[in-house]
């Protein structure tokens, strides 16, 4: 970042109020980044006090959004942001097309840097954005509802070999599932034989239609690297809660029978994981 941007990057942890205090106070930036979506379990800040933080010192803001855009009641540039910048693709919407919303002299430049008509988002793939806005909301709302009856259902003991579970907001909208065995790593592979995606392919892009059962995330896994062993994360993506159940139990009771054994199921290739998840 540094070199690419001919920039110097002063790290805060948003966590702990004082210290961002003290970064502020110093005044070697003008501009901060705050990412609006929890990337660590332990991550408790208000973006929206951050960002009051930072103006009341004078520093510009720009918010990442992703994951946050028709999930919470208010985006960066609502909560006070100079600006805030979401990718499409999480969203519906067409492949390497994005979105900058905020202060005019910042969107003045967006608009300057992309003058030509080849940087220019027009046609069907500005038809493909305005249809997948109009269209998300109620799909993250169908979503979100399946992954409550998912979770209830699992918390009443619905599937064997399931100790708790947690609806989260781990960037995705997600289930945490803690298991009562150390197969977390290898239930993926084993669920993608009944019909699982074993790794996320846009992160509720367009394409992605089954299930996804994967681990959890980078980030994530730096804090408690012992969760992963024992805690898998699904999201329902466009299945019901009956499908989401049954290939948990049918993979539990294959691992059970045949522990290790993936031989029949596809990699959970790294390669093809969306690296903004972790």
């Amino acid at each position: 970042v540094e070199v690419g941007l001919g920039v110097e990057t002063v790290e805060a942890d948003f966590n702990d109020p004082g210290e961002l205090r003290a970064a502020l106070a110093t005044g070697r930036f003008r501009w901060a980044y705050v990412q609006h979506t929890r990337q660590r379990l332990a991550d408790s800040y208000d973006p929206g006090e951050v960002l009051a933080a930072c103006r009341a010192a004078g520093v510009r803001t720009i918010v990442d959004d992703n994951y946050a855009v028709f999930r919470v009641p208010a985006g960066g540039v609502e909560l006070g942001a100079d600006a805030s910048c979401f990718s499409l693709f999480k969203l519906h919407g067409p492949e390497g097309v994005g979105v900058v919303v905020g202060a005019r002299d910042l969107i003045a430049r967006v608009h300057e840097d992309n003058y030509s008509g080849g940087g220019q988002v027009q046609g069907h793939q500005a038809l493909d954005a305005l249809r997948a806005l109009t269209h998300v909301p109620v799909m993250w709302a169908l979503q979100s509802r399946v992954g409550a009856e998912a979770a209830e259902r699992l918390a009443a003991g619905e599937v064997p070999g399931v100790v708790d579970v947690r609806v989260a907001n781990a960037q995705d909208r997600c289930l945490l599932v803690q298991l009562d065995r150390p197969v977390a790593r290898e239930l993926p592979a084993v669920a993608a034989r009944f019909g699982a995606a074993p790794y996320p392919v846009g992160s509720n892009s367009r394409y992605e239609i089954a299930p996804l059962f994967y681990r959890m995330s980078s980030s994530s896994l730096d804090d408690a690297p012992e969760l992963a062993d024992w805690v898998v994360r699904i999201n329902p993506m466009r299945a019901g809660a009956d499908l989401v159940l049954d290939i948990l139990r049918r993979s539990l009771d294959a691992l059970a029978r045949h522990p290790h054994d993936t031989s029949e199921a596809p990699a959970a290739d790294e390669a093809h994981s969306d690296p903004t998840k972790d």
